[in-house]
Parts: structure tokens; sequence; C-alpha cells
């Protein structure tokens, strides 16, 4: 046979083993979303598709892939299918496949045998042993495609032959907690799934050092999607229930844009859940107004508070401070700081700040508490993206005979900007929503009649302390801590309006949409600085 006819076959035969593989993949990641789907209560589990329930499809596809993937791992195996295997599949593949047939074996001895080690330890010792060895002595074409293939035979089998079904419930003595096949089935189903298009993206490589990459690249991408999902359900979830809330005597024109200092205004959107206030007897569409704008106060001041500090911290960390036991100290406070939970920080506040601030709650106490919160992350994230300037920058800004300050203040800190406001970002997005803290040192009447005032009482003296804001020493209302009160207080003050329910589900959604925006703001920031710095 010619060297051209034996390319052409052995081309063939590699396009044979990519066309088995594809469909494999595209089955489990249809499968994979409609597990998803079925758990979300997106589509029933009872519902019938050409004569067959949902949950009996999860098998037939199981056993669809299970067949795919013996078949590629088989024919690659004997040679008709062009590969380039290992010489076994890998020890952590073993261990993987060990550790879950062994875990199989001890759910299994818990439901049918006993919960005592006498029952599900040789169970699990046998079971993961066989998963071990069928995953490391073979060739790597068979070890990573038959242990595979076998969960996938017999959880889909299971399921077809009516073993599992909805009615099925998963109860192990030793907890109480009981698992119905309506809802255990889809999850396990979604699991046994990433084994499949984990094998599957093996072979569609060929295995070898590409197909293992292939393979963590499809069981990764699939987890991030699951993550992304789970938070695609959580905004549509709020969405879902606060948006009638929302949009409560919602017009697109029935409101007016006022411009300053000219006298013209325009129709605009009016939304009055968010610009009434909320204790008014005389407003007929309560709003959270008060509560947003003392969010945007804390806020405002707690960023106004942590960055310079921050920034200026990490500065002299990096680019003055000798790197030592010192530095250690710091670096491992501020690590501990930014772990530590959010009511500590409030009981700070109230054991430290109250007494000798304003005597009792306040939005200034508010905004140093979460201040404080912020402070950590910032330090961390400024530090490391000063650490990652090269230092040519620094050389070249040397070499022109600028100032070391000059150098920090024109180069160094303009190129870790964007790393610094990623940090500002991620630490915004958590003090918008802490709600702990609030409860000790800034909540007042959770429902207020007017938005705290605070540009409008400001005071200039010639005694100190030269200016002073009494609305910054008053307790206001925010959006978490307005959130808590109608959630679990329940005292709405206008219940033949909105229910507690309705009102806390359309101050959820506003928060939402409030920290959104406050992140579109971060990274817009962002992305300027970074244009900045590359010129474009």
């Amino acid at each position: 046979m010619s060297n051209a006819t034996e390319s052409e076959l052995r081309a063939g035969h590699s396009a044979l083993g990519r066309q088995v593989a594809l469909p494999v993949l595209a089955l489990a990641f249809l499968t994979f979303l409609t597990t998803w789907a079925t758990t979300f209560q997106w589509i029933d589990e009872s519902r019938t598709v050409l004569g067959t329930t949902v949950l009996t499809w999860f098998g037939v596809a199981l056993l669809l892939m299970a067949a795919g993937v013996t078949g590629i791992g088989v024919l690659s195996r004997v040679g008709y299918i062009d590969t380039t295997p290992s010489p076994t599949a890998g020890l952590p593949v073993g261990i993987a496949f060990g550790t879950l047939w062994a875990a199989i074996g001890v759910a299994i001895s818990f439901q049918y045998v006993g919960n005592s080690v006498v029952s599900w330890g040789p169970i699990a010792l046998v079971l993961g042993t066989v998963g071990l060895l069928m995953a490391t002595l073979p060739r790597e074409d068979i070890g990573s495609t038959v242990p595979s293939a076998v969960l996938l035979a017999v959880l889909g089998g299971l399921i077809v032959a009516g073993v599992l079904d909805a009615t099925w419930v998963y109860e192990a003595e030793w907890t109480g907690a009981i698992f119905p096949g309506s809802e255990l089935i889809p999850l396990l189903v979604s699991g046994v799934t990433l084994f499949g298009a984990w094998s599957a993206g093996k072979a569609k490589e060929g295995f070898g050092a590409q197909g293992r990459e292939a393979g963590a690249f499809y069981i990764i991408a699939t987890i991030v999607f699951s993550m992304l999902s789970v938070l695609g359900l959580l905004i549509w979830f709020i969405v879902k229930n606060g948006l009638d809330t929302f949009l409560t005597g919602a017009s697109l024109t029935g409101g007016h844009l006022n411009i300053p200092f000219t006298g013209l205004s325009f129709p605009f959107v009016e939304v009055p859940f968010v610009t009434n206030v909320t204790g008014s007897l005389f407003v007929e569409t309560p709003g959270v107004m008060p509560a947003v704008v003392g969010t945007l106060w804390l806020v405002f001041g707690a960023v106004l508070f942590a960055v310079p500090l921050g920034v200026g911290a990490a500065v002299f960390l990096t680019e003055y401070a000798e790197q030592g036991r010192f530095t250690q100290v710091v670096e491992v406070a501020t690590n501990g700081l930014w772990s530590t939970p959010s009511i500590v920080f409030g009981l700070f506040g109230l054991a430290f700040l109250v007494p000798r601030i304003s005597g009792g709650n306040s939005i200034f106490v508010g905004q140093l508490v979460l201040g404080f919160m912020l402070l950590p992350l910032v330090l961390i994230t400024s530090r490391e993206s000063i650490k990652s300037v090269p230092d040519e920058y620094r050389d070249a800004s040397a070499a022109l005979g600028v100032s070391k300050w000059q150098t920090i203040r024109s180069v160094v800190i303009p190129a870790a900007m964007p790393g610094t406001i990623t940090g500002v970002i991620l630490g915004v997005g958590r003090i918008a929503g802490e709600t702990a803290p609030l409860l000790l040192v800034f909540g007042g009447a959770p429902y207020p009649s007017n938005s705290p005032n605070v540009v409008g009482r400001f005071e200039f003296s010639t005694q100190p302390p030269f200016i002073t804001n009494e609305a910054l020493l008053e307790p206001a209302s925010a959006l978490p801590y307005q959130l808590y009160s109608t959630i679990t207080a329940g005292v709405f003050p206008r219940p033949e309006i909105y229910s507690n329910q309705e009102f806390g589900w359309g101050t959820a959604l506003v928060l939402l949409l409030v920290v959104l925006g406050l992140y579109a703001i971060g990274v817009v920031s962002r992305l300027y600085f970074r244009r900045k710095l590359h010129h474009e």
C-alpha cells in the first residue's frame, strides 16, 4: 500500500472518530441543559415527549452516549480509528474514578444494606478498586472511555427500566433528609454527563496530550456554564418576582426631566417605585428613593475613605518600604481583615466609633465601617497591580531624569489603575449589599418619608472642625437594611398597596439594579484607563 493511500485511510479513520465524538458531545451538552432546566422546574419531569417522559429520555440519552463512547474506545484500541493514546489514562484519572465508584458503593450500601462500616466498607473498597484498575491498567483509549461508559450505561439502564423514576426516593439512614427521584435523577444525570463529555472530548482529539487538554476544556466549560446558569437563575428569579412591583404606575412619558439653569423640561420615563418616598401617607405609590439615596451615600463615603488610603498604602509598601518582616505582617493582616465577617466590623463601629462620633446610628459611621471593610481589598489589589507594572516603565522614567515620586504619580499609578479599579468594583459590590453592619451602626426608620439631604446641610465656620453636616450624623435607610426589615419584621406601613413580600421583591430588584449600575461605572472607568494606557 502506498504512503498516499495509507495517509488517506488514516485521515478517514481519524475523521470517523470525530464524526462519532461530535454527536456524543452535542448530546451530552443538550442533556446537560435539559437536566438543569428540569432542576429549575422550567421543564416538568413528568412531561411526555413522543409518549415518553422526560426522565426516561434522560436514560435513553445516557445509553446512547455510553454506546458512542464505548465505540470510540474500542475502535481506537483495535486500530480502526487513528489516535495517539498514552499507555495509560493516568493515576489521577484512576483515583477520580475509584473515588467515584467507592462513593456510589457507599450510597448503595446506606440505602439497601446499612450504615455501619462493616456493611459499606467492603462494597466501597471493591467498587473503588475496580474503578481504579479499569482506568489505569488499559491503554488510554480504553481507560478513558469504558469507565465512563459503564457509569452512563448503568444509570441510563436503571432509568429506562423504571427502577429510578419520579416516585423513587433516596433516604439514607445517616440523615433525615429525603431526596425524591424527580429532583435527584436530573442532578445525577447532569453529573454523569460530564464524564461522557470528558471522554468524547478526549476521543475527538485522538487522546494523548491534545485529548487530555480537550477533555479538561469541556469539563471546565460545562462547570463555568453551570455557574453562570445559577447566576442567571438568581437574577431571573429576582426580576420575575419584583418586576410587577417595580413597574407599578410606571410610564414611558409620565415623568419630566428638568434641565438646570435653563427652565426647560422634557417628558421622561417615570418609575414611581424608584422616585417616590416610602413612608408618606400622601404618596399613592410608595417607593424606595430614600433607601436608594442612603445606599449611594454609604458607597460614596466608603469609597472616598478607602480608595485614597488603600492606594497610598499600596504605593508605600511597594515602592518605598523594604520587603521584609513588616510588609509580610501587613500582607497577613490585610488578608485577614478582608476575610473577617462583616458583623465584626459592625461591632467595632458600635463599640468604638458610635460613642466617639455621633452617639448613635448615623450615615457617617456607616460610611466609615463600610470603608474599613473595603480598605483591605483596595490595598491588596492595588499592591498587586503596582507590582505587575513592568520595571522598564520605571527605568525609562528614571532615565529621563524624573524623580521617583513623579515616576510613581505619572507612570506607575496610571498603569496600575485598571487593576485597582477592578478591586474597587469587587469591593463595592460587597459593601453595597451588606446588612449586618448597618443594623448596628446605620439604620434608623426603615421607611422614611424623606431622603437624607446631605448636600444641602453642609455648614462652614471659622472654628474647628470648620465644616459640619448634621445629616451625616443622623440615621437613615438603605436598600439592604430596608429589605431586611420588610422580609423579617413584616412592618410595611401600606399593606393595602403592597404586601411585605411584594415590597421586598421590588426592593431586591432595585438593589440589584443599583449594584449593577455601580459595576457598570467601574467597568467603564477601567476601560477608560486601559485605553488611555495603550493610547487607543
